[in-house]
């Protein structure tokens, strides 16, 4: 089947799906259902990105990112060099999935919110290999003990398992309470933390519990996308706020106030700003003239590669205003999936009674374990050993990258985390690129999807390289570097004609 018969056969299922849902959703449901169908068939060429995209009308960024999605499913591959092609092998869940041909009378038909949840979809299933972002090396993490401590807690607690939790373990609280105090310089009573599955958790029950449908939220530009998704999932209007150098740019000319603002200041993703104590003092007094809520989100901020503890913005705030967001995800492994959460004392009892009405508390075991490995010590003999590691490899990373493309990019922050950015010194088509080197067995994020307002949007890669092997780093960067001088040479903005 040629590629403009194809691309006919997309353009009119678009038209069936329903239009009341997104461009983005449409394409990929469209797709789908065609190769399920068999109208599709295994093996056959679909039309490249940027052509499709000029024909239905929509940005390439918006396809690619479709074809990112079926390619995850299964129901595409990449191979380099010869396009983008359906698998010559559905998934075996295909056929009876929800996105298979319906028998008659059958119907499925998404709400609002869950249409905006699937069309606005960014996760990736692939975590690991060079240079997957935000993802630490669990081989390093000291399984033996965590066992040990596992296998003692579940004697030990069984009385505990037949009722729920009140904001999580308390002598897990006790432990955080003094964690925080010694490691982010915080004072706060075991009270106010709270414990929960994992920080989409956390952003979830902020939303709930502090914001009505259509409130205003200032988000980091560029910025967290899970937390874009979140919150967005929850009705909230996501205002874009500019990041520089020392952070977020608040400024009360820029829309009518917010009810919540979003900000990693300690680590800021994806550039790794660090925000400056202006920056904070400024934000501080524009929460608390214009009632609004600060969320810190301080995902990574343990993972440092600097002699100083940095405040969190939670101990600055006077009036308390501020949230303070923490997980274990990136310091232990992430399939712990525990978070906590440090709230004002004044919505404590509030957010406790929200937290066991929404999502009912449990995981005691994993918390009484997680209790005694951060008050035995095990938790910071596991950074200190870490922090080493990753600084080796983040240099190795930084060489192998600066060596080969240092005239075209500049690195962004850096001083703590499990990743490091490049910005390209000039726009190119890093969705492409990113697609290039997924086909070449190298995944990265590229830095123009973190970006809500497309007019300042900057080219970049996103490298995560905690989880990566010394001996990976240098193959996986030449690759890459490869790629983008290719790419770099192909989106060369074309000479001016000299004037007449």
């Amino acid at each position: 089947m040629n590629p403009l018969h194809q691309t006919d056969l997309i353009l009119r299922q678009i038209m069936r799906e329903s239009p009341s849902r997104k461009l983005r959703a449409n394409l990929y449901l469209a797709i789908r259902r065609l190769i399920l169908e068999g109208e599709l068939r295994p093996g056959s060429l679909l039309p490249p990105s940027r052509q499709l995209a000029d024909q239905i009308g929509c940005s390439r960024s918006t396809l690619v990112r479709v074809y990112e999605q079926l390619r995850e499913g299964g129901y595409l591959q990449t191979v380099c060099g010869s396009g983008t092609r359906v698998s010559d092998a559905l998934p075996e869940s295909a056929a009876d999935g929800p996105g298979a041909a319906r028998r008659p009378g059958s119907n499925l038909v998404l709400s609002a919110r869950g249409r905006e949840i699937a069309g606005n979809a960014t996760s990736s299933r692939i975590q690991g290999g060079a240079f997957v972002p935000g993802v630490p090396d669990v081989g390093l993490f000291p399984f033996e003990i965590w066992r040990r401590l596992l296998s003692k807690n579940i004697r030990f607690e069984q009385r505990h398992l037949a009722r729920y939790s009140h904001g999580g373990y308390g002598p897990l609280k006790v432990a955080l309470s003094e964690h925080l105090k010694a490691s982010r310089m915080m004072s706060c009573s075991p009270q106010q933390i709270l414990i929960l599955n994992g920080s989409h958790q956390a952003i979830d029950l902020c939303a709930r519990m502090l914001c009505d449908a259509g409130d205003r939220v200032w988000m980091e530009d560029p910025g967290y996308w899970g937390a874009r998704n979140v919150l967005r999932a929850n009705g909230l209007e996501l205002v874009p706020v500019p990041v520089d150098h020392e952070g977020i740019v608040p400024s009360r000319g820029r829309a009518a106030a917010p009810r919540l603002i979003f900000v990693s200041p300690s680590s800021q993703y994806p550039t790794g700003a660090l925000m400056s104590l202006r920056r904070r003092l400024q934000l501080l007094e524009f929460a608390e003239t214009q009632d609004a809520w600060v969320i810190e989100d301080d995902y990574d901020n343990e993972i440092r590669y600097h002699p100083h503890s940095i405040g969190a913005l939670f101990g600055q705030s006077r009036d308390q205003r501020v949230l303070y967001l923490g997980t274990f995800s990136k310091v232990m492994f992430p399939g712990l999936r525990l978070a906590y959460l440090v709230v004002p004392e004044d919505l404590v009892d509030a957010f406790s009674t929200g937290n066991a009405e929404l999502y009912r508390e449990g995981r005691l075991i994993e918390q009484a374990a997680l209790a005694e490995f951060i008050d035995a010590g095990h938790l910071g003999s596991h950074l200190k050993r870490v922090r080493g590691i990753y600084q080796e490899r983040r240099g190795q990373l930084r060489v192998a990258i600066e060596s080969r493309l240092g005239e075209h990019v500049r690195s962004t922050g850096g001083l703590a985390g499990l990743h490091m950015t490049y910005v390209f010194d000039r726009p190119i088509d890093d969705l492409a690129l990113a697609q290039e080197a997924l086909a070449d067995g190298i995944v990265f994020r590229p830095l123009s999807m973190y970006y809500g307002d497309r007019a300042r949007t900057l080219s970049g890669m996103v490298l995560g390289f905690a989880a990566v092997s010394p001996e990976d780093i240098d193959a996986a960067a030449s690759r890459l570097c490869a790629l983008a001088e290719r790419r770099l040479r192909d989106d060369r903005p074309a000479p001016r004609s000299p004037r007449a």
